[in-house]
């Protein structure tokens, strides 16, 4: 479907559900909040399926809008979500009736009926901007979730996805009149104490490859229950690593509670493409950032992220 081809089936049906994926971050939460609000203007009955892997840094956008235990949709629409893996435990019942996929990765599975991709864009959050802007008016709190959506997907406009669209895109959901200053303070000038002192025990564990333009990280559950961070704590942690000098590629290993490893990879995507090497390790994503998750320890994981950056670079 195209946006407006999204926005005509979107004000056709009624009783919404809106997924967001497994630890979900800003663009799958402020388009969700978005998307439901705009539903709700225009007269619609929406929710969002309850996620308990929001952490406190996002969960004020969803206050009021998540579904109560017996609600029953008639329609069900995913927000950000690329992959049937991505389904969070409580969301796996409705793998088989999602009505429409919203989505911008090129890793999208087509698990819908219908899906609304562009994988061009850098968020999500424009392409649902574009849809509710067609049947809706953009308030300061569409405007506000939007927008974090849009600028945590791009890094407050730092990463290589972002282009001039962004900035238009960006520019238009302030002008809905929220203030963008403690938003941006919130999300990209403040760190917990505990989250410093992770930062300095992945520099001091640091591996250095391809003569510095490649580093990996690995941040063990040891680590994490030293400085006893949660999960907001370590919030988009895998960027870090792309703050080194002369890093070109960081690699962040984060082990998980089940026996699993959570893999994430930035890249320079004129150097390396993470979505290629990602989908040697069973995820996807975009070409300067993907992820996988994989069972085994952590030196397991980590020759097996090697051995696919190898075979991608040589391939």
């Amino acid at each position: 479907m195209t946006p407006q081809e999204a926005a005509a089936f979107l004000t056709a049906h009624d009783r919404y559900l809106i997924l967001t994926h497994v630890r979900p971050d800003g663009d799958t939460i402020g388009c969700a909040a978005g998307l439901c609000r705009a539903l709700r203007q225009v007269g619609k009955i929406a929710y969002i399926l309850e996620n308990p892997e929001i952490t406190s840094l996002f969960a004020g956008y969803v206050d009021s809008l998540t579904a109560k235990a017996d609600f029953i949709p008639d329609t069900v629409v995913s927000v950000d979500m690329a992959a049937r893996s991505l389904f969070p435990e409580g969301a796996k019942r409705y793998l088989d009736r999602v009505d429409l996929a919203i989505d911008h990765h090129p890793s999208q599975e087509f698990f819908a009926r219908a899906t609304c991709l562009d994988s061009k864009k850098a968020a999500c959050g424009q392409i649902v901007f574009e849809i509710v802007g067609a049947f809706a008016h953009i308030t300061p709190e569409i405007g506000e979730a939007l927008y974090v959506a849009v600028s945590t997907d791009c890094g407050c406009f730092q990463y290589s996805n972002t282009d001039a669209d962004v900035h238009r895109t960006a520019a238009a959901l302030m002008d809905s009149g929220f203030d963008p200053y403690p938003v941006n303070r919130k999300f990209f000038r403040t760190k917990t104490l505990k989250r410093l002192r992770l930062e300095s025990m992945l520099v001091s564990g640091m591996e250095l490859r391809d003569e510095g333009a490649t580093a990996l990280v690995f941040l063990t559950r040891a680590m994490i229950d030293k400085v006893g961070a949660d999960e907001r704590d370590m919030d988009d942690i895998s960027a870090f690593v792309g703050q080194i000098e002369g890093v070109k590629n960081g690699v962040t290993l984060k082990e998980t509670t089940d026996g699993h490893v959570k893999i994430s990879l930035r890249t320079d995507p004129g150097d390396l493409n993470a979505s290629t090497v990602c989908a040697l390790l069973g995820g996807g994503g975009h070409a300067a950032a993907a992820g996988a998750m994989m069972a085994g320890t952590m030196e397991q994981v980590r020759q097996r992220v090697i051995d696919a950056i190898e075979q991608v670079r040589n391939g």
